[in-house]
């Protein structure tokens, strides 16, 4: 009987990016964000709103998935590594200046654009985000509660509540643009892994 050697296994050529708990709180924040812009549309454009009907329905699932939306990042907390993404993306250094002026070059040549896990941008859109999930949480509970704000301030909440939609729906298409851009990016968020080359390319401070 002949021995046969064995082949070792090729090196895995991708490397891990995001945990499953990470990219279930990504998802399920999308999803919950995506259902309050959508029913956004559908409570003020006149169109959306002759053609969907039923706006008390409409209303309820605004606010329900508006008050959900904090939910997926507070259950997050409870894994190590998202935690450990928060404080990435918490931490400016020297270099994500030097990548914001690249970028507003539009200079992509790699030694010019140096960035760790998240690179300025991500960090920036991150904390961008955020502030106004929060910001929209507060004036929405203004307008709902209208028994408990006196009428300035209900008004007031209304104008800021309806201009910071306005200004997410525009940010997030920015989002998903720069995301149907770079297939490497939503491999790493769908599947959790990323090619090396990808990360040296991209990310070349970040260590894994």
């Amino acid at each position: 009987m002949s021995l046969r050697a064995e082949t070792p296994a090729p090196p895995s050529a991708g490397i891990r990016r995001f945990t499953p708990a990470e990219r279930w709180v990504h998802r399920t924040t999308a999803a919950l964000m995506g259902v309050c812009v959508l029913t956004a549309a559908c409570l003020y454009i006149p169109q959306l709103a002759e053609l969907v009907g039923r706006r008390d329905l409409v209303v309820r699932i605004h606010e329900c998935a508006g008050l959900a939306l904090p939910a997926p990042v507070l259950l997050g907390l409870a894994s190590r590594a998202f935690r450990a993404d928060l404080r990435f993306l918490n931490r400016y250094g020297p270099h994500d200046r030097v990548w914001l002026r690249a970028a507003l070059r539009r200079d992509r040549r790699r030694k010019s654009r140096p960035a760790g896990k998240f690179n300025a941008g991500q960090k920036i859109y991150a904390a961008w985000i955020a502030g106004a999930t929060l910001v929209m949480l507060g004036t929405g509970l203004m307008m709902w509660f209208t028994h408990v704000t006196p009428l300035m301030w209900r008004t007031n909440a209304t104008f800021v509540h309806d201009w910071l939609a306005l200004t997410i729906g525009i940010v997030l298409a920015g989002h998903i643009g720069m995301a149907l851009g770079d297939p490497e990016a939503r491999r790493g968020m769908r599947t959790g892994t990323v090619s090396r080359a990808w990360a040296e390319s991209e990310h070349p401070l970040w260590r894994p």
